[in-house]
């Protein structure tokens, strides 16, 4: 049954279709919405292990949205089905409001998947500590490295099972100067669009460090050997 929500205004529903149209280029796949007190938290996988030798760290990205008079929900949908959606709301809108004058803008989500493995995996909402900030250059860096030396590394007729392996070795290094950070959650920071010239703020809850600028978030579930710092 298709969940609908209502977000706040026009420029959150642009913000929607951006952020799930960046994730869709970056992982083909599904997005997790959870909807409650007001907010709307979008999430989406840019790198997740597939069994115990996938060597790939679990970083996901995440954008919030308020919303109006929506129910709470919890749901992974397919993001090209959801993008198709934001479309639909998009086209709506226009029709309705050429010059975007109305605040409100209702979305119906997609039928949902329950196969999405890394959608179980689930982040805290609270209890985040600030650690610190960061260069946004040393994130950048380590993604742009990691982009190139994949493709050098991966030819185009390769297997898929090789391709994660390489992918899993690349992403899963640590990021220069920052030994409890993967490389991959630099490429999720450059490929979501959430890097800029404003610092990363840095915060840790348990196992998982969010990396958090002014357009986003990024969560990376870190490898045991690295809780003890």
């Amino acid at each position: 049954m298709s969940k609908p929500f209502t977000l706040s205004d026009p420029l959150s529903l642009e913000d929607l279709r951006s952020f799930a149209g960046r994730a869709a280029r970056v992982e083909e796949g599904s997005v997790r919405l959870i909807a409650g007190g007001g907010v709307l938290a979008a999430y989406a996988a840019v790198l997740y292990p597939i069994g115990l030798l996938d060597e790939a760290p679990t970083v996901l990205g995440l954008r919030t949205y308020a919303l109006t008079d929506t129910e709470p929900f919890d749901v992974v949908v397919p993001v090209r089905s959801l993008l198709q959606r934001l479309e639909r709301s998009a086209s709506e809108l226009e029709r309705r409001d050429p010059d975007h004058f109305a605040a409100p803008v209702d979305v119906s989500t997609p039928i949902e998947v329950h196969t999405v493995t890394w959608a179980a995996i689930s982040p805290p909402r609270g209890g985040w500590v600030r650690s610190g900030t960061l260069d946004p250059a040393l994130l950048q860096q380590a993604a742009e490295a990691g982009i190139a030396e994949v493709a050098e590394a991966v030819p185009e007729a390769v297997g898929e099972s090789i391709v994660r392996k390489v992918r899993g070795q690349v992403w899963s290094r640590p990021v220069d100067e920052l030994d409890h950070i993967p490389a991959g959650a630099g490429f999720a920071a450059l490929s979501l669009g959430f890097l800029g010239e404003d610092e990363v703020a840095v915060f840790e809850s348990g196992p998982w460090t969010r990396l958090t600028t002014k357009r986003g978030h990024v969560l990376v579930k870190r490898k045991p050997w690295t809780l003890a710092r």
